[in-house]
């Protein structure tokens, strides 16, 4: 068991010296395997890797997933990140795990012996979100990391393949990862387009009875959110193209949950590691340590929202009200969205200082942000339903294929909320669609309250 000494480059510059061993982290491992196995946490076995900074920068700009297919979008994130880092921009994130069976989680060599505890402690939280919240349910851990290998050796077989080769691939890619996230956001269990028209048409004889509705005589179309299943089942694909659609519809329902409960997630991890930490028998070279590096995790940031800080309070403040069995109860059923809108009281909105504003333009063309509303008694409800439009996967616009016309022109629209589409963005998005499906693509959005085509 040998130590290891480095240097590890964090925000602002400082250096710090790194110093443990092996034996050291399954100590500590086995007493906080042993705390959360006492609190009633049920997670994942977890394969811890030790991997030196370089490495954990690769492992970031591919989503922790050892085994995952190329695309020059991923080495783009590499090389940006790894200029930050070393000009002393960017700092690199403590932590890295992901949703498998057994977990794998990333510790770098050059972490301090007090943040490979912390790290140890947080991903036994993460884990355990993982295995058991609803939304995870079907992403199939267990295969995750089979999966994302075969998806990666059927790719580079079609980049090498001389009929194919990487433009054709990579463009492919471009275009199905432009709409990736366009998809399912529930578990719910979906009809096919006959069982939709035929309970559509139970439904409307059982209310005119005197005027029977002939199944032949109604052209019914299921709206389908899910365009990259629709585009494979119905476009004129080859094989090597309907399977990238297919890797790559299945990686947008395994990353989706992580999206739509970031807030959660976190918290319920920085909830357990800092009741852990607690809890062990730690030297104060280490606790102290550990208690400054979990503030600076869960500070509030100014003009923005800090998921760590969200859920780690939320979660403190459902264990104050109402009992830590409603905290699992939480971690089982709910997402961003159902958490905050069950949970965050107009007190806690004055808590946590939260406003919504708006960019001002003025007469002389000069332009600035100014708030619009505060937390108090009048408005803090608006202000909560901004932000539950802003959380989870509620950022991005809902579009779904609303048909196909004659001519093989696929028709798509998108549920306005109130929030106009960047037009710019919206036109690129549909030319990739239009190369997806090898044929014309009608959009229609609103924009200023007008229907818009593109």
């Amino acid at each position: 068991m040998g130590f290891f000494q480095a240097s590890l480059r964090i925000d602002g510059g400082i250096i710090m010296k790194s110093k443990w061993s092996f034996s050291l982290l399954e100590r500590y491992d086995e007493e906080i395997c042993e705390l959360a196995k006492n609190h009633g946490l049920d997670w994942f076995d977890i394969h811890y890797e030790v991997c030196d900074y370089y490495s954990m920068i690769g492992h970031m700009s591919y989503h922790g997933m050892p085994t995952h297919y190329g695309h020059w979008s991923f080495g783009k994130r590499f090389e940006r990140t790894h200029q930050m880092y070393n000009l002393g921009a960017e700092g690199l994130p403590y932590e890295l795990i992901i949703n498998s069976d057994p977990s794998i989680a990333y510790l770098m060599r050059e972490n301090p012996a007090y943040m490979q505890i912390l790290i140890m402690a947080h991903c036994v939280g993460h884990s355990d979100f993982f295995k058991n919240n609803a939304k995870f349910a079907h992403t199939r851990p267990g295969s995750v990391i089979q999966r994302m290998r075969s998806a990666k050796k059927r790719i580079q077989g079609y980049v090498e393949n001389p009929s194919i080769g990487i433009e054709k691939v990579e463009r492919f890619l471009d275009a199905a990862h432009a709409v990736q996230f366009q998809t399912y956001r529930t578990n719910m269990p979906r009809m096919t387009n006959q069982e939709y028209k035929e309970g559509l048409i139970e439904t409307l004889n059982d209310l005119s009875p005197d005027d029977y509705v002939d199944p032949d005589d109604l052209d019914i179309f299921k709206p389908e959110h899910n365009i990259l299943k629709f585009i494979r089942e119905n476009g004129n694909l080859k094989d090597w193209e309907q399977d990238i659609l297919e890797i790559v519809e299945d990686e947008a329902q395994y990353f989706l949950p992580q999206m739509k409960t970031k807030i959660m997630n976190e918290g319920w991890a920085s909830f357990w590691h800092y009741r852990m930490c607690h809890e062990l028998d730690l030297p104060q070279e280490y606790h102290i340590p550990i208690l400054k590096t979990h503030n600076q995790v869960v500070r509030p940031h100014i003009g923005g929202l800090n998921p760590y800080h969200m859920g780690f309070e939320l979660f403190k403040k459902i264990e104050e009200r109402h009992g830590i069995e409603e905290c699992f109860i939480a971690r089982e059923t709910l997402e961003d969205t159902t958490f905050i809108m069950n949970y965050l009281t107009e007190d806690d909105c004055r808590d946590f200082g939260l406003f919504t504003f708006s960019k001002k333009r003025y007469k002389n063309k000069t332009s600035k942000y100014v708030i619009d509303n505060i937390s108090d008694e009048d408005n803090w409800k608006f202000v909560k339903n901004t932000l539950l439009r802003n959380v989870g996967s509620n950022p991005l616009p809902v579009i779904f294929v609303d048909g196909v016309e004659t001519g093989n022109t696929l028709i798509l629209q998108h549920e306005h909320d109130g929030r106009d589409l960047e037009l710019t963005y919206a036109d690129e998005v549909v030319r990739h669609i239009s190369y997806l499906w090898k044929g014309e693509v009608k959009f229609f959005t609103m924009v200023e309250g007008d229907t818009w085509e593109i």
